[in-house]
């Protein structure tokens, strides 16, 4: 119920533009929280033998895929009272909150291009992205991309027998994505493996890489893919925009390549479940919808403009609350996650045929 009221405080925020106050620990007097061992099970929200039911319900082909994802989620922790830096993977609500929200509305979107592998991380809290909070923020970043770049050394020594695969992330995961490329895999042997980079959610420029460079058409391999969505005509303050939007690399996600618009014909899907949404926000005494994920075509039209990618309000239920809000961070891939899905198999097949 916490969490419920937790996540009206900050839709209402986004609407408004209140500010939070956040009191946290210093760093070094954050609790010690245990780093993950991954070669227990437990310590991944998503291995190929052992989906959450959800997934094989979407899953259109369960075969074993040819390539791979690895999948780095967004920031989940934000609760003002929360003082801690980073998220304790042992935490069952933040699990939950893994499964429930990026899981599956997000990985998923991957799931029929590759074997999903997906590691509970140390994620680190939203404040870290406040620039009061910069010098202990930057600990906590760090500490959390320790993780990733362990999850994924243990992936590549166990796991992928050689595969090519997709790195997909949003946000705060596309932040650690960017590192990892940046030090594993650019001019790297590994980079001749990399199907995609999906780096949704987060400020990439075009010559963030030393090799890696934007895809500009759908089955293009090796590169990267970026978006951050805001609704139609509308900007980000001043200050926010400079600073994360301004100058980065903008990807349309329905056409995949430089055309920078598309219209609503165009849109292959959106992934949506009223009333899971109405459920987790504590609305569901006045609104009764189900709680079964469907996905909404032909829905939304996108306009590509400088650092973000315009898209109109899905005309869908729940439409009245997406209009009031001007910042679609938190929809960045389900608002094309079947667009996103297609695509992936596209690419993941011509990587095959180029290296037969």
């Amino acid at each position: 119920m916490k969490r419920k009221f937790l996540v009206i405080y900050i839709l209402l925020c986004l609407i408004t533009g209140c500010g939070i106050t956040y009191k946290p620990y210093d760093f070094e007097n954050s609790q010690v929280i245990s780093e993950p061992d991954y070669s227990e099970e437990k310590n991944w929200a998503a291995l190929p033998n052992k989906y959450p039911k959800f997934i094989n319900d979407i899953q259109y082909d369960k075969i074993e895929k040819k390539a791979d994802v690895f999948y780095i989620y967004p920031t989940l922790i934000s609760g003002k009272k929360n003082r801690e830096w980073n998220a304790d993977i042992e935490d069952n609500d933040i699990k939950s909150d893994i499964y429930e929200g990026p899981i599956k509305h997000q990985a998923t979107a991957w799931i029929d291009a590759g074997n999903l592998y997906a590691p509970f991380y140390r994620q680190a809290h939203l404040r870290v992205f406040n620039e009061k909070f910069k010098v202990d923020g930057e600990k906590a970043l760090k500490l959390a991309y320790s993780d990733i770049k362990k999850s994924f050394a243990y992936y590549l020594e166990n796991f992928n027998n050689g595969k090519p695969f997709i790195i997909a992330s949003h946000s705060q995961g596309s932040l650690h994505a960017k590192n990892l490329i940046k030090e594993i895999i650019d001019e790297k042997p590994l980079q001749k493996k990399l199907v995609a980079a999906y780096l949704i959610g987060t400020k990439i420029e075009e010559d963030e890489f030393k090799s890696l460079k934007a895809m500009t058409s759908p089955d293009e391999v090796g590169g990267f893919v970026s978006w951050n969505t805001y609704k139609y005509n509308t900007y980000p303050k001043k200050d926010n925009y400079e600073k994360w939007f301004k100058n980065a690399v903008v990807t349309n996600p329905i056409t995949w390549n430089e055309t920078l618009e598309s219209k609503k014909s165009d849109h292959k899907g959106m992934l949506f479940a009223p009333g899971s949404l109405y459920k987790y926000l504590g609305l569901s005494f006045f609104f009764s919808t189900s709680d079964e994920l469907k996905v909404y075509s032909k829905k939304i039209k996108v306009k590509v403009i400088d650092g973000l990618l315009w898209a109109t309000p899905p005309d869908i239920p729940g439409k009245l609350f997406l209009s009031m809000v001007k910042n679609y961070h938190f929809a960045d891939i389900n608002l094309f996650w079947k667009d996103i899905s297609d695509n992936s198999k596209i690419r993941v097949n011509k990587w095959l045929q180029m290296n037969k």
